[in-house]
């Protein structure tokens, strides 16, 4: 896995993040991880095919997915992650990979396509990618803990 990857993905976080309502992005930790990723709550799903494929994963538990959805949708009480919130929640997927698409393409990877987001919810959910090697990196988001999971390849 080439570390160097990961840079356009955080940069598309820390712009879009802003862009909806979040105030604050802080990086906690960065840790590499096999093709098997156990998560707790939610996990957002975005393939990548071009000249890198692979996905783009971003998760967090159920009660900071329904305080992201909260946010998003303009302080909006989200008792339960029912389809608004989880439509909020992949939308904001969509946007940080999209974003990431055009980052990549201004270090001279372009001709990038990613796939709709897929929502995964449950706990210890397991989810094989087709890589042997996973950058994880934690933020926290206004306080709100999210692991943005990096799994691509040339």
């Amino acid at each position: 896995m080439d570390v160097t990857m990961i840079n356009p993905i955080l940069e598309a976080f820390v712009s879009i993040v802003p862009q909806l309502g979040f105030q604050k992005v802080e990086k906690k930790g960065i840790s590499l991880k096999g093709s098997i990723l156990t998560y707790q709550g939610v996990l957002i799903n975005i393939g990548v095919v071009g000249p890198l494929k692979g996905a783009v994963l971003i998760g967090m538990d159920l009660d900071s997915a329904k305080q992201f959805a909260s946010k998003m949708m303009m302080g909006m009480e989200v008792p339960e992650l029912d389809s608004l919130a989880q439509s909020a929640i992949s939308e904001m997927g969509n946007m940080v990979c999209a974003n990431a698409c055009t980052n990549f393409a201004k270090v001279g990877i372009d001709g990038l396509d990613i796939s709709p987001p897929t929502l995964l919810i449950g706990n210890d959910g397991q989810v094989r990618l087709a890589v042997s090697e996973v950058l994880v990196v934690n933020l926290t988001v206004d306080g709100i803990l999210v692991n943005v999971y990096c799994g691509l390849y040339k």
